[in-house]
């Protein structure tokens, strides 16, 4: 294990929304110390043009390397499908990213229709539409933009009368295609799994990123020869632009976790 061995991991997205990444890297690898920027301000970036996202891309990844993050995990799709190949072409430290995982329902699909909800940014990008293209014919992606998810989300209206219309409109559009699987293509929509699921059942196989993205982690960590294998306390910071309540409701109470409110 080298002297980079006990660097922090360090986790950005356009809100909160990725911290249901960061609990998924947390229960697999807890000898990792991390350090967690929430752009909120800027939230959501689904709606921002490419050239914008990758602006904000650039200014969360040099704020993660001035902290000394070994290893980036872009914990964003949408940051992800515009700005990730820029990020690994100019800078030396790893990068994880997370795309829509609609391979894996493409390819267990009975119905041959899966229904994707994601956020217009990444819908329209050019890696979404890449990988898209390299699925069977035969299955139909469904795609259904969420819009104002993200915003109610960092609003802190989780649950609440505003959020069931919504989700319940979106979702019903997807419904009509007869879809068995539904991938949650942005990070923040994992906290909406429990009301998705009253909406459309159990016979529809939700996916998200969470899981996958922290076994990439790992194995991108020992590729590099970067594990933290020293089985002692960690740490776990959270930066955040705007308001602190939002990430203290959703990460609990969490003694290894601090949460800074910064000017950024």
């Amino acid at each position: 294990m080298n002297a980079a061995s006990k660097q922090p991991i360090g986790i950005f997205d356009s809100g909160i929304g990725g911290t249901s990444i960061w609990k998924k890297i947390h229960q697999f690898l807890p000898n990792e110390n991390t350090i967690y920027l929430a752009d909120s301000k800027n939230a959501p970036y689904g709606q921002k043009s490419e050239n914008k996202i990758l602006e904000l891309s650039i200014k969360n990844t040099e704020f993660l390397l001035n902290k000394n993050c070994k290893l980036i995990v872009v914990a964003c799709n949408t940051a992800t499908t515009n700005a990730i190949e820029y990020l690994r072409e100019h800078y030396a430290v790893p990068f994880i990213g997370i795309e829509p995982a609609i391979k894996p329902a493409a390819i267990n699909t009975k119905t041959k229709n899966i229904g994707i909800l994601a956020t217009k940014g990444t819908l329209n990008s050019r890696l979404f539409t890449t990988t898209s293209n390299t699925i069977n014919q035969e299955v139909f992606i469904r795609e259904q933009v969420g819009e104002g998810l993200v915003e109610l989300i960092e609003d802190g209206q989780l649950v609440s009368t505003k959020m069931t219309h919504l989700l319940t409109n979106h979702l019903h559009k997807l419904l009509k295609y007869n879809i068995d699987y539904l991938v949650l293509g942005c990070t923040h929509y994992p906290y909406l799994i429990p009301q998705i699921q009253k909406i459309i059942g159990t016979d529809i196989t939700i996916i998200d990123s969470g899981l996958a993205v922290a076994k990439q982690t790992k194995k991108i960590l020992e590729e590099n020869n970067l594990l933290n294998t020293q089985n002692l306390k960690t740490k776990h910071f959270f930066f955040t632009n705007k308001t602190t309540k939002v990430l203290e409701f959703v990460l609990g109470h969490n003694q290894n976790c601090i949460i800074e409110k910064l000017n950024f």
